[in-house]
């Protein structure tokens, strides 16, 4: 039985990076290893967290042990768990990595836990680059990676930033797992039902968290082209009724968004849920849609790619970072440039197709995320680190 540390956000703490560290301690514990999770006490001050609250009231994972110890601002704290985990000497411990303003942190602890010269760290990069460029990025992303053993990217564009930093420890590219534990599939009329949305409505669906590089506004713009496109040439839609949902809490000023909705004149067109999206309820809108739209600026891989092969939804994305590679074109969805004209083109050939043309290959596709791939990798990377005895 080995011992397994993963060091990152879990409950109480809400979002994706908490559910993807629930599972994959879940997937650890499954084949018979001790796992737990180290997660924070204190993960952002509230002044520096875009959300309304970082915390879930929904019930912790079962069969999970959670420590929340880690305070992101305090040196002495950061000091403290590094010698209360080196003393644990676990066998492996997964770190993950998202934000450079986490780099202090999680840095000094791995530099701290590497002296029982026991413990092999294998860092899971969800970015080595982040969105939103900020001064000591660099230095601070320094600093956590050269504490690091080996690393896993899950998307072919992080893999490349990784090697900007690390050129001679292994790294392996791994697709981000399926979310599998937001419940079983609801049909699209009980998911419409479940959300109060008409069954005649063709709905397409932005889901996560909005922040500029993801794209929102031009998708707006997208739909106002639809718009002036369905009137103007109705007999080039299947669907004339188009409603996009947007399902997700505002990470940034959502007063220019509401603004640009009334400017463009759609907001009959527009369903706003931006509520954060409790856990119980994202099968819902991922099931009452007919395409998932990812319009990103820029992007390295999205939790809402693994989220629309699990429920079998078409995806159409942006051909930014490794979203192509994620979803191949007029297979799994449809990729289009950045900009509000193709991703309105997409939308329409979306429709000319069907959302059935899709399903054979988005369930081929589907087989090649699997939390199986990603523990035996971690597993084979931690196994070819060396420590000196």
């Amino acid at each position: 039985m080995r011992k397994i540390i993963i060091i990152g956000p879990a409950h109480p703490l809400r979002g994706g990076l908490a559910t993807f560290d629930h599972r994959l301690a879940k997937e650890f514990i499954d084949r018979g290893n001790d796992c737990q999770i180290y997660s924070f006490s204190l993960q952002y001050p509230n002044f520096l967290f875009p959300g309304k609250t970082q915390y879930t009231n929904e019930p912790p994972p079962a069969g999970i042990k959670i420590v929340p110890t880690i305070n992101s601002i305090n040196p002495f704290n950061w000091m403290r768990v590094g010698k209360r985990i080196k003393k644990e000497m676990p066998d492996i411990i997964v770190a993950r990595y998202w934000l450079p303003f986490m780099g202090p942190a999680l840095g000094t602890i791995l530099r701290r836990v590497k002296k029982n010269r026991h413990t092999k760290i294998v860092c899971i990069a969800d970015n080595v680059i982040p969105h939103e460029h900020r001064p000591a990025d660099k230095a601070f992303t320094k600093y956590f990676l050269k504490n690091c053993d080996a690393f896993i990217a899950m998307s072919e564009k992080v893999l490349i930033d990784l090697r900007q930093f690390e050129k001679e420890k292994s790294a392996k590219f791994v697709p981000h797992p399926l979310y599998d534990n937001f419940g079983e599939p609801v049909s699209k009329m009980d998911a419409r039902r479940e959300l109060g949305i008409g069954n005649s409505e063709s709905v397409i669906l932005f889901f996560g968290f909005i922040r500029k590089y993801k794209g929102l506004d031009i998708l707006l713009e997208a739909v106002k082209i639809l718009k002036a496109n369905i009137k103007y040439h109705p007999d080039s839609y299947r669907d004339s009724n188009i409603k996009l949902l947007i399902a997700g809490e505002f990470y940034e000023d959502e007063k220019p968004y509401l603004e640009q909705i009334d400017r463009l004149g759609i907001r009959d067109s527009v369903i706003l849920r931006t509520n954060f999206i409790p856990d119980s309820q994202v099968r819902y809108y991922l099931c009452a849609a007919d395409v998932v739209v990812q319009p990103y600026r820029n992007a390295t891989q999205s939790g809402v790619t693994p989220l629309a092969y699990y429920f079998q939804k078409p995806m159409i994305v942006t051909n930014v970072g490794g979203l192509p590679s994620l979803v191949p074109h007029e297979k799994a969805g449809l990729v289009a440039e950045p900009n509000a004209e193709s991703l309105a083109s997409a939308i329409q050939r979306f429709y000319q197709l069907g959302e059935n043309y899709f399903l054979p290959h988005l369930r081929s596709e589907k087989e090649k995320f699997t939390w199986t791939n990603l523990v035996d990798a971690i597993l084979e990377l931690a196994g070819n680190v060396k420590r000196e005895t």
